[in-house]
């Protein structure tokens, strides 16, 4: 079957007259509710990420303006298109391939000049940056002089990515030179495409740049395009309203370079897939960080990309948990920027987090992020005292982890928090991290003189009390709690990964973990249920179980699997002692990342069929995730075990026993502000190498 070829742009040197005028820069789609709106996947394109900004490229590197291909910040597309043509021709593509997180590099060859015999005499590299830079160097292995003449045709629509995620039609605008390169306007935002050199022609209605070179033996050329996206000059009163997501972004977060001990932390293990997928996952943290411009030093992860290249509260936030072990200051730099946003109105919402709702599944109702994160807030700040965070910086946020609390106490029906609104149902999983919000709160208060740490523990405990009675009745505990309750009693049995949150606790003074909700009958008959076939897809844990009616492979709350959820799960079942299941866990999820480049999304599908597990991205999960990327991390660190307690001057390790990495030494941790390195054998022992002199070592526990 025949394939109609690309369009390409005319010949070196041919008059603008006469030339194509603007390609549509993505496949129309019926008007809305005329037909099903199909979502791009982006998944088989190169992503590379500098939050906020994105490069989404094709393994070519040619940005043709068609599907999710171009240069996008703040969430509008600055160039859809980028063209490049030797002598009229497109060069024939060798090799497109990622070099870190923000980075991709893309190898071509000119068509050979005529006497030149069948080796490439002229080869093309193109590095494109997600900061929105893009370097073509041009070099020529020929034995004598060559003309090379060289076009770039750019692109921009401005078009906002949910538009072209579901293929809605933009048309490109209409550019204008400026200076050595091209701009484009609209909605009060300019985009402007500088090159350097200077080309040698502008055709702006083609959106051409020209170059005439002439190449000596082994000489090569190089340009060097600069994409930046500005307001217009003549529309600086122009309110916020009328360009929604541009204009936020311009004022809004910045792109942040990673901690610098960040680049010290090493993981050797005698499974060799470790090391590279720790690696990555840092690097790909790196693109993830954004800073606020009017508080710099408050550091926090955007969501992922290309979809969420935003700050994400509850996911950010978790993240940032996972991620304790490399230190202390993006937890802070995430509870401050959190905790500038929360509400303080009088009212019942007062002291919560704000945050979107998130679908429930099917036939579920929604989710609210900020009810997350609201109770995600004091387990943090607790976690991140223990790991070394500055007393004066834990005070500091004292006042608005407070107020979290006391909002989850006056919401609390009948004893629960529901969700995502008073009257709402109340979740499973809700309840544990309200749970875990009161001890881990009491702790934090306690210490510091602060409420009403007591009252706190009476909530835990009243909680822990009813929840056992009804949501995993004692006549029930050899089936399965239940996912939500309704305050007429009603009740849903609904089996996911999420029901993985029972087993999260936190650390307390001493290098505790904190009591559990679950008994441990009922954490043996949870541990059953996690490791069994219809949660373990051997890749991670389903969102759904198989045996639910309502199961699909890629339902989001439907049988997908969310890392998070694994990630959690595993250190949970390490931590309550069910190692062999744990193990399993750890190994699967590192294999799915393997499967996935050592890049995985934040939710996948499995599929067992004939023996093997073959994984399948969702189509608009994110890749890179923040989640997934700091639930890699949290996984290689867990096998040690580590429990600080830096203001009680300690810390223990509890490594795996089961050893599902083979022996492994990880360097340049950081517990109380000091670098921090440890060693596990394959037996399971642990050894502290270095540590802070002020630590007492409580050696290996088991």
């Amino acid at each position: 079957m025949s394939t109609a070829a690309p369009r390409i742009p005319p010949p070196f040197g041919a008059p603008e007259r006469g030339r194509p005028s603007p390609r549509r820069t993505a496949a129309s789609t019926p008007p809305k509710g005329t037909g099903p709106v199909h979502h791009r996947s982006a998944h088989a394109a190169l992503i590379g990420v500098a939050a906020p900004a994105v490069a989404v490229s094709g393994p070519d590197g040619q940005l043709r303006g068609t599907g999710m291909e171009g240069f996008y910040r703040a969430g509008r597309r600055t160039l859809s298109q980028c063209w490049v043509m030797l002598a009229g021709e497109q060069p024939i593509a060798l090799d497109g391939r990622m070099v870190n997180s923000s980075e991709a590099r893309f190898l071509a060859t000119a068509p050979t000049p005529p006497g030149a015999g069948p080796d490439p005499v002229i080869t093309v590299e193109r590095l494109r940056s997600a900061v929105g830079t893009e370097r073509v160097t041009v070099r020529s292995a020929a034995d004598r002089r060559l003309r090379v003449p060289l076009e770039v045709r750019l692109a921009c629509d401005l078009a906002e990515l949910g538009a072209v995620a579901v293929g809605r039609e933009v048309p490109s605008l209409s550019a204008s030179v400026s200076g050595p390169g091209l701009s484009w306007s609209a909605e009060g935002l300019k985009v402007t495409a500088a090159a350097e050199p200077g080309p040698d022609a502008i055709w702006a209605r083609s959106g051409l740049l020209c170059w005439d070179w002439e190449l000596e033996p082994g000489e090569s050329r190089t340009v060097l395009l600069t994409i930046a996206l500005q307001p217009a000059p003549d529309t600086s009163e122009m309110t916020t309203a009328s360009s929604p997501e541009g204009r936020r972004g311009l004022t809004g977060p910045r792109s942040a370079p990673p901690p610098a001990h960040w680049a010290l932390a090493e993981v050797d293990a005698d499974d060799a897939t470790a090391r590279p997928l720790f690696r990555t996952s840092l690097n790909d943290l790196g693109g993830l960080l954004l800073r606020d411009p009017e508080r710099p030093a408050d550091v926090h992860l955007a969501a992922g990309a290309p979809w969420r290249c935003v700050f994400s509260p509850a996911e950010s936030l978790r993240a940032a948990r996972m991620l304790l072990p490399l230190g202390t200051a993006l937890a802070a730099g995430t509870l401050r920027t959190l905790a500038r946003g929360q509400r303080t109105e009088p009212g019942p919402e007062s002291g919560r987090l704000p945050g979107p709702l998130r679908h429930g599944g099917p036939g579920m109702p929604p989710c609210c992020t900020g009810i997350e994160a609201t109770l995600l807030f004091p387990t943090v700040l607790a976690e991140a005292r223990f790991w070394g965070l500055p007393e004066s910086e834990v005070e500091a946020l004292l006042p608005v982890t407070v107020r979290c609390l006391e909002w989850m106490t006056r919401v609390a029906e009948e004893g629960y928090v529901p969700d995502p609104e008073p009257g709402g149902p109340y979740r499973c999983v809700v309840q544990a991290q309200a749970y875990r919000a009161a001890l881990l709160g009491a702790e934090l208060l306690d210490a510091h003189g602060w409420g009403d740490g007591a009252g706190l523990r009476e909530f835990a405990a009243a909680l822990r009390k009813r929840f056992l009675e009804d949501f995993w009745p004692e006549e029930l505990q050899e089936e399965q709690p239940f996912a939500q309750r309704y305050r007429d009693g009603r009740t849903v049995s609904r089996l996911g990964g999420s029901i993985a949150e029972l087993l999260d606790t936190g650390l307390v003074s001493g290098g505790r973990m904190a009591s559990g909700l679950l008994d441990p009958v009922r954490t043996r008959r949870l541990t059953e249920l996690l490791s069994g076939p219809s949660l373990d897809s051997g890749r991670g844990l389903r969102s759904l179980g198989t045996d639910d009616p309502a199961f699909n492979p890629f339902g989001h709350h439907a049988g997908a699997v969310h890392t998070g959820e694994s990630v959690l799960a595993a250190v949970g079942l390490a931590s309550a002692g069910c190692e062999k299941e744990a193990a399993a866990l750890v190994r699967g999820t590192l294999d799915a990342a393997v499967a996935f480049g050592r890049r995985l999304p934040e939710m996948y599908a499995v599929d067992a069929r004939g023996g093997e597990r073959t994984v399948v991205p969702h189509p608009v999960a994110c890749r890179p995730s923040a989640v997934a990327a700091a639930g890699i991390v949290h996984l290689v660190t867990a096998v040690a075990g580590l429990r600080p307690d830096v203001p009680g001057g300690s810390v223990t390790l509890r490594p795996m026993a089961s050893a599902p990495l083979g022996a492994v030494r990880l360097s340049g941790l950081s517990v109380g502000q000091r670098p921090f390195s440890v060693r596990v054998s394959a037996e399971g022992m642990g050894l502290v190498e270095e540590a802070a002199d002020s630590l007492r070592l409580g050696g290996c526990q088991r």
